[in-house]
């Protein structure tokens, strides 16, 4: 994911700061603001390296020998690899939490990978985030077919 926060300031069609930050966008003319909260879940793509080889961004398969990304802030090594994007994971939800607590946005909008019943706590966290935070809308991609 490196490379896509690097582009950022290559192309002028591409925007991702970093692995997660919010967009505040404001329509005055149409009376409504919303807060975009753009989210990396890729957690739930990263097993321990022996696990899942075809379908794990940490697999030791697919990475080669030494790999390190701790130059732009990455795990050191694909055995640290799993324990980064757990430790990323808790920061972006405690951030979330805490900016969605502050929005005064008319609308508050997440955008991330992976689809809600993918959270490890059966949709728990997101109902949270709707609930108590008011989350009012969630865009997500990642299935491997098409649904309305």
């Amino acid at each position: 994911w490196d490379q896509q926060i690097a582009y950022t300031w290559h192309s002028a069609r591409w925007i991702m700061p970093a692995p997660y930050y919010m967009v505040p966008v404001h329509y005055p003319d149409q009376g409504f603001s919303a807060d975009v909260f753009m989210i990396d879940s890729n957690v739930h793509d990263a097993k321990m390296p022996y696990l899942d080889s075809e379908h794990n961004i940490c697999s030791s398969k697919h990475n080669p020998t030494g790999a390190d990304c701790s130059a732009v802030g990455g795990p050191a090594s694909v055995g640290e690899c799993h324990d980064f994007f757990h430790d990323l994971w808790k920061k972006q939800k405690h951030w979330l939490e805490q900016k969605l607590s502050e929005s005064k946005a008319t609308w508050q909008i997440m955008v991330t990978h992976f689809p809600c019943g993918e959270d490890g706590e059966s949709q728990a966290w997101y109902r949270r985030l709707r609930m108590r935070y008011g989350l009012d809308l969630m865009v997500t991609g990642h299935r491997h077919d098409q649904e309305l």
